[in-house]
């Protein structure tokens, strides 16, 4: 018997079992899979940390748990967004546009009688490379009788994605204000653009390029010229229902062909600062004041026009 138990003891330890590896308690296991079964990965993740801290002889397998959950989310947001593609490359003409629509208006009677409408729609379609935009405004306003503001402006922009910052642009737009000395505006305009910040709280881009403005005056002249465009975009989400816009629309041009800095100048600023305060998912309210600035206004106009305004803007 002693003979025996010495020879066992000099066995190599290869030839002694080795202890069970541990496994995973079951309640923790249950835990784990109920959190990958609800499909949140914020709760996944919390689970799973918790479970690596009460089980440190386990993060192994945890690890391999929570591994498998992540490739299959993997798996469905490519799916999601294979999806999402080729919804967007077989869309009809008329499909994924969405827009805001923007209402406002007043009435007063008594020492003065005063009736004024402010109507704006925007509408965007956005595709894998290109995105299509379309804006039209009027502001008409009557005092005693007699019609005190009457403008209209109308503009499309197509916006064509090169990087994911980086994106070219053309613009064509209309505008009519009397009251400005002009019963015709036209502009053209194309060139590049920049988003500086793309994120849910914040949104900045800058665009630039050469343009081309024609206008037809009251008195039955014209005036066409060339110069350039730059224009800013801002949003600023300051709270979960509280926003802040910002539009700035820059033209500069010359009285005559290619000569934007040596003939007689005429540069006009239209700025536009936005407060919004979302009452419902659809639905918000919108305080808003805007500066149109025109350097060389027509004989009888002034150079400068605000508005303060307030509106409804519905979203769909």
């Amino acid at each position: 018997m002693r003979l025996k138990l010495h020879v066992l003891a000099l066995l190599p330890a290869t030839f002694v079992a080795a202890p069970a590896a541990a496994e995973l308690p079951q309640p923790v296991r249950a835990m784990i899979e109920a959190a990958i079964a609800g499909g949140d990965p914020a709760k996944v993740r919390t689970v799973v940390e918790i479970a690596k801290q009460t089980n440190p002889d386990d993060v192994a397998e945890i690890d391999a748990l929570n591994g498998a959950f992540l490739a299959k989310q993997r798996e469905i947001a490519a799916a999601e967004r294979a999806r999402k593609e080729e919804a967007l490359r077989t869309a009809g003409l008329l499909d994924n546009w969405s827009g805001r629509g923007q209402i406002g208006a007043f009435q007063s009677t008594g020492n003065s009688s005063n009736v004024g409408v402010t109507l704006s729609l925007n509408l965007a379609r956005t595709g894998i490379d290109w995105q299509h935009r379309l804006k039209a405004n009027i502001d008409y306003q009557r005092s005693n009788g007699r019609t005190s503001r009457e403008q209209y402006l109308a503009a499309y922009e197509p916006r064509y994605q090169i990087t994911d910052s980086l994106f070219a642009y053309g613009l064509a737009q209309y505008e009519r204000d009397r009251f400005q000395g002009f019963s015709s505006r036209y502009s053209a305009s194309g060139g590049l653009g920049y988003k500086l910040i793309d994120s849910k709280a914040a949104k900045l881009s800058l665009q630039a390029g050469p343009a081309w403005r024609r206008v037809d005056f009251l008195d039955g002249t014209s005036d066409s010229s060339l110069g350039a465009l730059a224009g800013l975009e801002f949003g600023w989400q300051l709270a979960k229902a509280l926003k802040f816009t910002q539009d700035a629309n820059l033209v500069a041009d010359g009285g005559g062909a290619a000569t934007v800095l040596v003939d007689s100048n005429n540069t006009s600023v239209l700025l536009t600062s936005g407060l919004e305060a979302k009452i419902s998912d659809r639905l918000t309210t919108r305080l808003s004041y805007t500066f149109d600035y025109d350097s060389n206004p027509p004989l009888g106009a002034v150079s400068t026009d605000t508005l303060t305004r307030f509106t409804l803007v519905y979203g769909f």
